[in-house]
């Protein structure tokens, strides 16, 4: 339960001499800030709230629901790929160099090592046995027809050749693994898996390379990623499809929400949301700083009020709501913030509170507290 005190704070001097100014008399000790008697109440007069420059403002019904997030632009992950080889060996070509376009299938970097020249003798010694095993199943089919080879000979011949076919098809998987293109027997060729545009090459030409190693990064920025990181209590008022305006600059453009989780982020303790952003101009770049307008689900069990209304009181965040006499500090709980706005609850919406300069009143609470404790 809230313990009564009653307590005197005088004004502060910047107050005094602005009423002073005003034609008043700066002794007069009725121009001296009281509490009364419950905690949290300061007794001011109209004038004195005026030359304090304590603004009077209303809270709204119904909570803030713009939410204002700083994000950045990203490639769509589902539209970017990293290109690799499976296999090691020096770059003896690159053909294409960042932000230039590229088409899926093309080669891309061409790599020169034995190992590429060992799946190429196996593919090519694999197509041998296979061009030799279909003469023999023709020979013994021949034969087997004139009576003159046994069955047997014709079964072998089937045989060896499924063995040969399957050898042949292995090598080929192996090599298309690795990469596929033109060259000596001692190169391969690195292919985009995607068509789009190279936003970053990782190689020089002359360089050697590990396998798995990225050689390039291709997007296709035809559609661009925003992520954001909202408060549990924000993301329960988010769905997916919803409509986002991002912001930069004089540039404007709506993305759609696509994905909200369904857990937090362990490093932040936040919710990530993704928006997805046609992007068909290439009017956004990733990497580039945007703000997010989020128009979220509006509140219904709370009211929207300025920042500039809030303090943290003994802490616990609070606003001044005005009295007859002056301004009584009451507890809030805030639901969300952005834009400028708060949507908070412990508030019916019909109060006048103290906006901007609200941290005057703040400061002389402390100070009269502090001056009754030293009583």
């Amino acid at each position: 339960m809230t313990k009564m005190i009653r307590y005197r704070a005088a004004l502060p001097l910047a107050l005094t001499l602005v009423l002073a100014g005003c034609g008043q008399q700066a002794a007069k000790p009725a121009e001296k800030v009281e509490a009364k008697e419950a905690e949290g109440e300061i007794r001011l007069t109209a004038q004195q709230i005026k030359a304090a420059g304590v603004l009077i403002i209303r809270a709204t019904a119904g909570g803030a629901g713009v939410l204002s997030l700083p994000a950045t632009i990203e490639s769509d992950p589902q539209a970017t790929q990293v290109v690799s080889a499976a296999i090691g060996g020096r770059i003896v070509a690159l053909n294409r160099n960042p932000g230039e376009a590229v088409r899926r299938g093309e080669v891309v970097a061409v790599i020169e090592s034995r190992e590429a020249a060992g799946l190429r003798a196996e593919v090519e010694a694999a197509q041998a046995r296979a061009a030799l095993a279909r003469s023999s199943l023709s020979r013994e089919e021949r034969l087997f027809a004139l009576k003159v080879s046994p069955e047997r000979d014709l079964i072998a011949a089937r045989t060896a050749m499924t063995e040969a076919n399957i050898a042949l098809r292995l090598a080929q998987q192996q090599l298309s693994a690795a990469g596929v293109g033109g060259g000596s027997l001692n190169r391969i060729g690195v292919v985009a898996p995607i068509g789009g545009q190279v936003t970053a090459r990782s190689v020089v030409l002359g360089q050697t390379v590990a396998p798995d190693a990225e050689l390039f990064r291709v997007a296709n920025l035809g559609r661009v990623a925003i992520n954001l990181s909202l408060t549990p209590a924000d993301a329960g008022r988010v769905r997916v499809r919803m409509p986002v305006e991002i912001r930069s600059g004089d540039r404007t453009a709506m993305a759609r929400v696509h994905f909200v989780s369904p857990v937090l982020d362990q490093a932040t303790r936040l919710v990530p949301v993704v928006a997805l952003l046609d992007n068909g101009g290439a009017l956004w770049r990733p990497g580039e700083p945007v703000t997010a307008m989020l128009q979220a689900a509006s509140t219904t069990d709370g009211v929207s009020i300025p920042d500039s209304a809030i303090q943290t009181i003994e802490g616990r965040t609070s606003v001044f709501v005005r009295t007859k006499d002056g301004f009584r500090a009451v507890p809030v709980t805030v639901i969300s913030r952005g834009n400028g706005v708060a949507a908070v609850t412990g508030l019916s919406g019909r109060e006048q509170l103290a906006g901007d300069g609200s941290f005057t009143l703040k400061a002389e609470l402390a100070k009269g507290e502090a001056e009754h404790g030293g009583h």
